[in-house]
C-alpha cells in the first residue's frame, strides 16, 4: 500500500510548500524551470524537508528522465546501468543519501557528470563539505534546505484532507519540528488506529510505534548526547555502550568520529592536547578502514577521550570573545599591528612601534583590560 506521504507529493512547485528562497518568483530552483536548465546540484538539509520531491518536480518540468538510487545500497553497477541506457532524453540521477557514497564510489561517478552523461542530483542531511568529494562537489552547487515552517506545515496538513481541530494540528506541528514526511506518518496511522484525529490519539500513536534508533530523529540526538555527556564525566564504560548502540543500530561512524574530534577540542583542550592528534586519528581511521572494523578504532578514542583530564578554558574564552565581536563590531586594529604592505601605509603609521613580545595589551583600545582565560 503507498504510503499518504507519496500519494500527496506535489508534482509541480505550485504544490510545493516551503522553500521560498529556492522555488520563490526569481530565485534559482524556479528559474532554472522555467529555462529548462539542466545542471548537476546537492541538495542539503532535514529530514521532510522536500528534498526528493524537489528533484522530481525539477526532472518533470525540464522533461528529464530521473533515475532514483540510494547511496545505501546502491553501488557502481547500478550507475553503469544507468549510463548505458540509450534513448534522446535528458538523464538525471538522484542519488539519496549521497554522504554514504565513499570515495572511490564518488571518484567513480565523476567522469560521468564532467562529461555531462548525467546530471546528478544529491540529497543528503549531512555537510556536503564533509562528505563529497571536493572535484565532485565543485561541479554541482549546493542548496540548502530549511525545516518546514509552521505555516507551511499547515498547509501540508491540510492537503491530507484529515479533519484536525486547533489543538491537535499545533501539537502535531509542534511534534514534527520541521519534518512534513513525521507530520503526514503520524497523521496517517492515528486514523487508521483511532478514526479520529486528537490530540491524545497522536500522542498514542507515537508511543505505540517500535522505535529503535531513528538515525534522523530524536534518538539519534539522545544517543550521541549522551555518549558525549559520558566521556565528559570521565566513564568510559557508559561512553562505550552508547557507542556500541550507535554502531549497531547504523549510525554513519564518521558522524561519530567528527564529533570526538569536537570534544578534544571543547572539552579536553589545553588539559590534554594530544587528544586532538588522537581524535584525528581516529576519524582518519574512520575514513579509511570502514565498518565494522573502524568500530574498534571509535571504542580506543572513546575510551582515551573519556580517561583524559578536561579543561574547557580554551572553549569557554572564545565563546567570550566571540561575544565581544558581536557587541562591538570590528574594532579598529591598533596600528602597530597592522602590515605596512605599501609605502604609504608606512608613512601613516602601521607597523610603528610594534615589539613581538611586547608585554601592552594588542587588544584594540575599547577591549584593553579584556581577560577571557580564567585559569
Amino acid at each position: 500500500m503507498e504510503p499518504l506521504a507519496s500519494k500527496i507529493r506535489p508534482e509541480d512547485l505550485k504544490g510545493f510548500f516551503g522553500q521560498e528562497h529556492l522555488v520563490g518568483e526569481g530565485k534559482p530552483l524556479s528559474i532554472a524551470i522555467k529555462n529548462k536548465h539542466l545542471f548537476s546540484f546537492i541538495l542539503w538539509g532535514p529530514p521532510g524537508s522536500g528534498k526528493t520531491t524537489l528533484a522530481r518536480i525539477y526532472a518533470r518540468s525540464i522533461d528529464a528522465k530521473i533515475y532514483e538510487l540510494s547511496a545505501v545500497s546502491a553501488g557502481k553497477g547500478d550507475v553503469k546501468k544507468i549510463i548505458s541506457e540509450g534513448g534522446l532524453f535528458s538523464k538525471i540521477l538522484f542519488l539519496d543519501e549521497i554522504h554514504r557514497f565513499n570515495k572511490a564510489q564518488q571518484d567513480f561517478l565523476l567522469p560521468y557528470v564532467e562529461r555531462g552523461d548525467i546530471a546528478l542530483i544529491g540529497a543528503t542531511t549531512e555537510n556536503p563539505s564533509f562528505e563529497v568529494i571536493p572535484a565532485l562537489l565543485s561541479r554541482c552547487r549546493v542548496f540548502t534546505l530549511n525545516p518546514i515552517s509552521d505555516e507551511d506545515m499547515k498547509k501540508i496538513i491540510k492537503r491530507t484532507g484529515f479533519k484536525t481541530d486547533k489543538n491537535a494540528e499545533d501539537w502535531l506541528v509542534k511534534m514534527a519540528g520541521g519534518d512534513a514526511r513525521q507530520a503526514i506518518t503520524t497523521l496517517e496511522n492515528a486514523y487508521e488506529l483511532y478514526k479520529k484525529i486528537t490530540v491524545e490519539n497522536l500522542k498514542n500513536t507515537l508511543q505505540s510505534r517500535f522505535l529503535k534508533y531513528d538515525k534522523k530523529g530524536e534518538e539519534h540526538y539522545n544517543t550521541i548526547s549522551a555518549f558525549i555527556k559520558s566521556m565528559r564525566a570521565g566513564q568510559e564504560d557508559p561512553a562505550l555502550y552508547y557507542l556500541a548502540r550507535m554502531v549497531d543500530s547504523g549510525e554513519d561512524p564518521k558522524f561519530i568520529a567528527r564529533r570526538m574530534v569536537i570534544f578534544a577540542s571543547e572539552d579536553i583542550g589545553l588539559a590534554q592536547p594530544t587528544a586532538l592528534v588522537v581524535a584525528n586519528a581516529v576519524f582518519r581511521a574512520v575514513e579509511i578502514i570502514g565498518l565494522p572494523e573502524c568500530a574498534i578504532n571509535l571504542a580506543h578514542g572513546a575510551a582515551y577521550l573519556s580517561r583524559c583530564k578536561k579543561d574547557r578554558s580554551s572553549y569557554n574564552a572564545y565563546l567570550k570573545a566571540t561575544e565581544d565581536v558581536r557587541n562591538y563590531g570590528n574594532l579598529p586594529i591598533p596600528l602597530n599591528l597592522r602590515n605596512p604592505e605599501t609605502k604609504l601605509m608606512k608613512e601613516l603609521g602601521y607597523g610603528k612601534g610594534y615589539e613581538k613580545y611586547s608585554k601592552d595589551s594588542f587588544f584594540p583600545k575599547e577591549l584593553k583590560d579584556r581577560k577571557y582565560f580564567t585559569s
